[in-house]
């Protein structure tokens, strides 16, 4: 693809995602802490940390599955996964990068559910850098329909146009819309499933529960795609029964930062 081209294409979805370059920036004021250190990008919500090594030594390459690229961002975390993986997947839709791998580590910090591990490849380090910068920058947002208390969490995310890290995290059609209801613990996780597919007519893209798809966690996760309203009603009725449930076992939960569904 031409260059020229391609730089277009990036700042259309950068204009559409309403990042701007200077919005990216580490910055002390909104709770990042400057690091010298060459391959420190930023901090953000969720014990999250952006990365990035301009040239992994040949050695590890193989080890860490990186194909033909050296140059690699990377998305670390404490708690969250889902909001990481969707801010990640916002990133690669304005950036010259690709999603190498998502891992979901079992973490207890969070509570009952993952942190994450995320390799976004570049052919220029600049590019992984900018994808990380994004995901970053965007991540609080994805953190708006997490909610919790004491007692565990709820966790609910929406996209009329699933891109490349969700299809590596989840297999969701890439392009199309994407649904994710998390129920913490597992029993209220079961119920916001079925609630979530008896709301509208959607199509089921994945299920895990504490044996099955998960880091043993005590949560239940279902993935699903269909037509952008019926994705969306989907997701709204399971927010209205999780909050309630989940309320039931202590104080109302509440979201990290602003709903966004």
């Amino acid at each position: 693809m031409d260059k020229d081209l391609l730089e277009k294409i990036m700042g259309q979805v950068s204009n559409e995602l309403g990042i701007d370059q200077k919005d990216t920036e580490c910055c002390p004021s909104n709770g990042c802490k400057k690091v010298d250190v060459t391959e420190f990008v930023g901090t953000a919500i969720g014990d999250t940390i952006g990365l990035v090594i301009a040239s992994v030594d040949p050695m590890l390459v193989d080890k860490l599955n990186l194909g033909k690229y050296k140059s690699i961002g990377i998305i670390g975390s404490r708690t969250g996964a889902g909001p990481q993986i969707m801010a990640v997947d916002d990133a690669v839709k304005a950036t010259n990068t690709e999603v190498i791998t998502v891992e979901l580590p079992r973490d207890t910090k969070g509570g009952a559910g993952h942190g994450c591990l995320i390799y976004i490849g570049a052919d220029d380090v600049s590019d992984a850098r900018r994808a990380v910068e994004i995901a970053l920058d965007v991540l609080p947002k994805y953190f708006g329909d997490v909610y919790s208390n004491d007692a565990g969490h709820l966790e609910f995310q929406y996209t009329a146009r699933a891109s490349y890290c969700l299809e590596k995290a989840f297999g969701t059609p890439n392009g199309k819309s994407f649904g994710m209801v998390i129920g913490a613990p597992a029993g209220i996780g079961t119920v916001l499933a079925d609630v979530a597919v008896k709301a509208a007519n959607i199509e089921v893209v994945g299920y895990a529960s504490p044996g099955q798809g998960t880091s043993f966690s005590n949560e239940v996760i279902l993935t699903f795609t269909g037509d952008s309203g019926a994705v969306r009603q989907a997701v709204k009725a399971a927010i209205e029964v999780g909050k309630k449930l989940l309320g039931a076992l202590g104080e109302d939960p509440k979201s990290t930062t602003s709903p966004y569904i």
